[in-house]
């Protein structure tokens, strides 16, 4: 039983050495972009695609780029401002993805992890995202 748990934990944590992050060039999605096995890009500042599954970072929130939008074009340009800065905290560190079963819309929930910090808890330091679900949509006023 042990063994079991232990196999199921260890599938559930995917690495992104080193070697592969530095090859792995993580750009952000295009509008329509067709979902492939391969699909690898990024939606927004909490949800990516890598090698075709769609991960939503669990435990915080950043503001729309598109859709359910309450902040008008503060929300949007702030939107960018998280969509780009976890592009580069990607693109520019070896991270690690740890995957917690799924949401409502079927998405795979995950945190990402570089030097054991959650890329959320960066975002949130940074002022361009809020800790989900119990965080106020500050964005929105």
């Amino acid at each position: 039983m042990f063994r079991q748990l232990l196999s199921a934990a260890t599938l559930a944590t995917l690495m992104v050495s080193p070697a592969l992050a530095a090859n792995l060039t993580m750009s952000i999605c295009a509008p329509k972009q067709r979902n492939t096995p391969t699909k690898t890009c990024i939606v927004d500042g909490d949800t990516i695609w890598l090698n075709g599954q769609n991960l939503r970072m669990k435990d915080y929130d950043t503001p729309e780029p598109s859709t359910a939008i309450c902040g008008g074009a503060a929300e949007v340009a702030l939107a960018k401002r998280a969509t780009a800065r976890l592009r580069d905290l990607l693109n520019a560190n070896p991270w690690t993805v740890e995957t917690f079963g799924r949401d409502r819309h079927g998405r795979t929930l995950a945190t990402i992890r570089i030097d054991g910090m959650d890329v959320g808890d960066i975002l949130i330091l940074e002022q361009l995202a809020r800790r989900w679900p119990d965080g106020h949509e500050w964005w929105c006023q």
